[in-house]
């Protein structure tokens, strides 16, 4: 198959471009940096704003796989994150209509599904916030007939670019340097999902996804402490800290208003704080059944994270 990947330059989305290319199918990689990004297939430069440049670029194709979008804690205008998380599937659904593409794979993300105990999900910052309404814009693309395939990943680690998409490998280079200040929702069991994993899966969604059917794809449900302990009995590196979440929001509310007066990206914000401080866990049993998926355990992955970092973290420190 001859693949859109839209984000194909991203954490994620390079993973699934190197997954496709392994395949035998031919990815073409569309990214604002697409063409200096060295990656196999075609690379398009563009942005998912554009609808001309996507249907330019989606000619010819037999799928997209969607999985720009923009993953912060914070924008100055936050209208950003709709013209990106809901204006560039808008305009995926559009364009693959028009060229009649009979397969699109729509990365969502765990953060659209309510926490554990919850029963709907949450808007506590503006990614989140725009991936909810995308995923509603999804499920009704789906409920209009779109040959829409959902996929929903846990939190994303592995090897890779210490981007904002890969928070766990931040994480564990900022404690392996000593700049990690501590950690927030220390007990809270989040689904560590092994990067690699989760792009052979959307692989597999793309070559047998059942339309209209949402597959999490998932790891490891375990506690952020379980991940820090793993990285102690492999490195010798003493525990991160805990800090306590009213410290956390007196942070959070002084990183607000320094963002809201001079414009500095916030650390963190009281809407992320909420989002630290609950559990997310998810089951992948279906992805098991029907895309073979298979889950890496997490001391394997973490293993192999910390041998990339752990040069790199040398150096510098």
């Amino acid at each position: 198959m001859r693949v859109l990947v839209t984000g194909g330059t991203g954490y994620l989305g390079q993973a699934i471009v190197r997954a496709l290319d392994a395949r035998g199918h031919a990815p073409v990689i569309f990214a604002r940096s697409a063409a200096a990004s060295g990656l196999p297939g075609t690379a398009v430069d563009g942005d998912v704003r554009d609808e001309s440049a996507l249907e330019r670029s989606a000619r010819g194709c037999d799928a997209v796989c969607h999985t720009a979008a923009l993953v912060s804690v914070w924008r100055r205008r936050p209208r950003e994150f709709d013209d990106v998380n809901v204006g560039g599937l808008e305009n995926v659904l559009r364009v693959a209509a028009r060229l009649r593409i009979p397969r699109i794979v729509y990365t969502s993300s765990f953060l659209a599904l309510p926490p554990d105990g919850g029963d709907a999900p949450r808007r506590w910052n503006d990614y989140q916030r725009t991936k909810v309404i995308a995923d509603g814009v999804a499920a009704q693309a789906v409920g209009r007939g779109a040959p829409l395939v959902r996929i929903y990943p846990g939190v994303i680690y592995g090897p890779g670019r210490l981007t904002e998409g890969n928070l766990i490998g931040r994480f564990i280079a900022d404690h392996l340097a000593g700049r990690l200040p501590g950690l927030i929702g220390a007990n809270r069991l989040w689904s560590y999902a092994y990067v690699d994993d989760v792009a052979r899966g959307h692989v597999a969604a793309l070559e047998d996804g059942r339309i209209g059917a949402r597959y999490f794809l998932g790891g490891e449900n375990a506690s952020q402490i379980r991940l820090f302990e793993i990285v102690r009995d492999l490195t010798g590196c003493r525990m991160p800290r805990r800090i306590p979440t009213w410290l956390a929001a007196i942070v959070a509310l002084a990183d607000e208003l320094r963002a809201a007066l001079f414009g500095v990206p916030p650390r963190l914000t009281l809407g992320t704080l909420e989002i630290l401080d609950r559990n997310w866990m998810l089951a992948s049993d279906l992805a098991a059944t029907e895309l073979d998926y298979r889950i890496t355990p997490l001391e394997e992955g973490v293993r192999r994270l910390v041998s990339e970092l752990r040069p790199h973290v040398n150096q510098t420190t």
